[in-house]
């Protein structure tokens, strides 16, 4: 019996078994396995993935900003073997030098999964050595600058790029993404002023939010989802030159789109320029399309979000929010147009699920859902929450509503009152 209970079946595991399970705990746990055994003393050490919080150091009321630097570095310091991943998310950790130290020793241990993100306070300058990590498959960086180096060829292997509140030249931006040949997926956030040149061949997920000036999709053939939030202030330029269509600089080379998303100012972007050309594009594989703050008093606006839906012969959901002055936008002077420019004869064959938010009741905001309630033969919802603001016309809105010749017998209408 004593010689069963002597046996050490967990230090006999293979070594990969006990990796997968140190990963698993968090890395002030792992390290307290070492007490297990004289065998398992130093079986931390060989951790290829590291992952630091706040919460790896005990939490004190001073002390722990030193607690943690000093916990990081000897994690570092007694480490064995390659890292592949190193994530730091701190909120007590500021800039700090020991960072280009962690930072030297990481681009010599084959990182290939880099996470930084500081507390808020000052934003740190990121070392040059990281440009040496040639293995770099996933790279986030938040609230810091980067100056690439002008040897600099890229990351070859980098395949997940985001970047927040990272200052950086308009330049070295565009040249940075169009030198990672394998990038699949894209994130930039909060970046100010800039115009931005995409060209990623590869590229199949694209995050942006902010305030562009411009965005020029200039080889992005294989994108699948897109999600942009554009940002303006009373000091902001003008979207874009009025001499190019931003439509199709933007959605003109993208034929493999499948979920496209756009916040605040994208249909008012979208709606700048000539666009009389009107390319023949076509969304075949585009099956949701969410559009926020679209102003149903702009004719250009209200014919880019028509655009994209009826070149999208497989959209199956729509979800689209209003953000009309319901003064200027109940005077609706092109109201004709429903009729002698839609074309009647066009179905939505599979669009399913219509969500409208913040509908003010006014006439081109009816007249777009009057168009899709009659063009829409499998619709099986159609959900309209009014705007808040909006509280005298909305029974005025439902009689209306429900007065709307539907194509589908299924269709059924939801007005959602908060």
């Amino acid at each position: 019996m004593g010689d069963v209970l002597g046996v050490d079946h967990l230090s006999d595991l293979p070594q990969s078994i006990i990796e997968c399970i140190l990963t698993r705990l968090p890395i002030r746990d792992a390290i307290r396995t070492s007490i297990l055994s004289r065998r398992w003393r130093y079986k931390w050490t060989t951790l290829t993935q590291l992952v630091f919080d706040d919460d790896c150091v005990a939490m004190s009321n001073d002390g722990i900003y030193e607690d943690l630097i000093y916990f990081i570095t000897h994690v570092l310091f007694l480490h064995e073997g390659p890292i592949h991943k190193f994530h730091l998310s701190a909120t007590y950790l500021q800039n700090t030098p020991d960072l280009d130290q962690w930072l030297l020793f990481l681009s010599r241990k084959g990182i290939r999964e880099l996470i930084i993100e500081l507390g808020d306070g000052e934003w740190f300058r990121v070392h040059s050595c990281l440009f040496n990590c040639s293995k770099l498959t996933l790279l986030e960086l938040y609230r810091c600058e980067l100056d690439p180096p002008p040897t600099f060829k890229g990351f070859l292997c980098l395949k997940s790029l985001k970047l927040h509140q990272v200052l950086i030249a308009p330049e070295d931006i565009e040249s940075l993404i169009s030198n990672c040949p394998l990038l699949e997926s894209l994130a930039l956030s909060y970046f100010d002023s800039l115009v931005l040149n995409i060209c990623a061949p590869n590229l199949k997920y694209l995050y942006l939010e902010g305030e562009f000036r411009d965005i020029c999709l200039q080889n992005t053939p294989l994108l699948v989802s897109i999600s942009v939030a554009l940002y303006m202030n009373d000091e902001s330029e003008p979207f874009g030159d009025l001499s190019d269509c931003n439509y199709e600089k933007f959605l003109g080379g993208v034929p493999y789109l499948e979920k496209l998303t756009g916040h605040v100012y994208f249909t008012k972007y979208l709606s700048i320029g000539n666009s009389a050309r009107k390319m023949p594009i076509s969304y075949i594989y585009l099956k949701s399309i969410e559009l926020h703050q679209v102003s149903f008093e702009d004719m250009n606006e209200i014919l880019v979000v028509l655009r994209l839906i009826t070149s999208s012969p497989n959209l199956e959901e729509l979800q689209i929010s209003g953000s009309s002055n319901p003064v200027a936008a109940s005077e609706a002077p092109d109201l004709d147009f429903w009729e002698n420019e839609c074309p009647s004869n066009l179905t939505f064959g599979k669009l399913r699920v219509v969500k409208a938010t913040d509908m003010s009741g006014v006439p081109h905001e009816m007249e777009f859902i009057k168009y899709l309630l009659r063009n829409c033969p499998v619709l099986e919802i159609m959900s309209i929450r009014p705007c808040v603001y909006v509280t005298d016309r909305r029974l005025n809105m439902l009689i209306e509503l429900l007065k709307f010749r539907r194509a589908s017998p299924e269709a059924e209408i939801l007005f959602i009152q908060e």
